[in-house]
């Protein structure tokens, strides 16, 4: 087990790698890829994708090299899928969620109050559930999704003005949402006022209290610095994403057997390292945070549970799903209702 202090010390070794993975280009790799995301250089999705880039390319003798662009810095989501499809960007890491315009089964990872923890998380994305999601990609889209999910982590709300305790404390809350339908219906379905907006314009609207809270996993608080002008912390843990390796199918036809085999087994380890990591993080970050002054609570997530059926939430999204998806969903989650 690793402790954050050594984690840490992991990060800034495995994230200054990236120069070291950038300067491969002047060995004349057969093969140069980017590989974008969302998330920060310190997140350990970023951190662990790194540290497999370097082994991929010291395993191909450098035939393969892989560059690293984290935090959007090659577009939002929808401008790096598309590039994806296109061919402009060969590898994406990416929420299901946010491919739910494409790939409607992709968003069934954020599913409200579906997963009760990691465990079930991973059994059904490493079973039958994630079996379904990575064909739905590949047939609509083409686009190859690697067998392991990393780990986006369990979603709570922050507020500037109370805690959620229970249901009624988030009837007409402004709140941000991400992209996504389901992610968007989620919120308006609890009774919170939701406006969708993109990482980089969040901490500003929180400033300013455009919206009076947010949600999202505690490791993206912290590595966002959205604590900064956030009060309360509420431990809804109300949805969860994952992170899907995805790959232009014609980029990963282009590559021999032999390095095909080299990134799918080095992504996928290091997917199992990072869950990991966000699981320790995340116990870590809460004792951190409460120290900087953010202030921790319990909610009453039945009392939600029972308003997103109230308002035909979970029917909704079983017609949405499918009835596959949605009994492969429930083999894991338990019959929702």
């Amino acid at each position: 087990m690793i402790t954050r202090g050594r984690f840490i010390t992991a990060a800034s070794s495995a994230f200054g790698s990236i120069a070291f993975v950038r300067s491969q280009a002047r060995a004349a790799p057969q093969f140069v890829w980017k590989y974008g995301n969302d998330l920060d250089g310190a997140h350990p999705l970023t951190i662990r994708a790194v540290e497999a880039f370097r082994a991929i390319y010291a395993e191909t003798r450098g035939g393969l090299s892989i560059k690293p662009f984290p935090n959007s810095v090659l577009g939002g989501d929808p401008a790096m899928i598309t590039q994806l499809r296109t061919g402009a960007l060969e590898m994406v890491g990416m929420p299901g969620a946010l491919m739910d315009v494409i790939v409607p089964v992709a968003a069934i990872e954020s599913t409200a109050y579906a997963f009760k923890d990691d465990k079930t998380v991973f059994s059904a994305f490493d079973g039958d559930l994630g079996a379904i999601v990575r064909r739905e990609i590949a047939s609509k889209t083409g686009i190859v999704a690697l067998e392991r999910v990393w780990n986006g982590g369990f979603r709570d709300f922050t507020t500037s003005t109370k805690p959620i305790t229970r249901a009624e404390d988030l009837q007409g809350l402004r709140v941000r949402s991400a992209p996504g339908r389901l992610r968007v219906d989620s919120l308006r379905s609890m009774g919170a006022a939701p406006t969708v907006m993109a990482t980089p314009e969040v901490y500003v609207a929180l400033q300013t209290h455009i919206v009076n809270g947010q949600e999202s996993p505690l490791v993206t608080l912290q590595s966002q610095r959205w604590f900064e002008v956030q009060k309360y912390a509420s431990l809804t843990h109300h949805m969860w994403n994952g992170y899907w390796i995805l790959i232009n199918s014609d980029m990963w036809k282009a590559l021999p057997p032999s390095y095909r085999d080299s990134l799918r087994k080095h992504m996928n380890a290091a997917a199992l390292l990072q869950r990991r990591d966000v699981d320790i993080l995340t116990r870590s970050i809460q004792d951190k945070l409460q120290r900087q002054g953010l202030v921790f609570n319990k909610c009453d997530s039945n009392s939600i549970k029972a308003t997103l059926t109230a308002n035909g939430y979970y029917k909704r999204w079983q017609s949405e799903f499918g009835a596959t998806a949605w009994s492969a969903l429930e083999k894991y989650a338990g019959k929702l209702d």
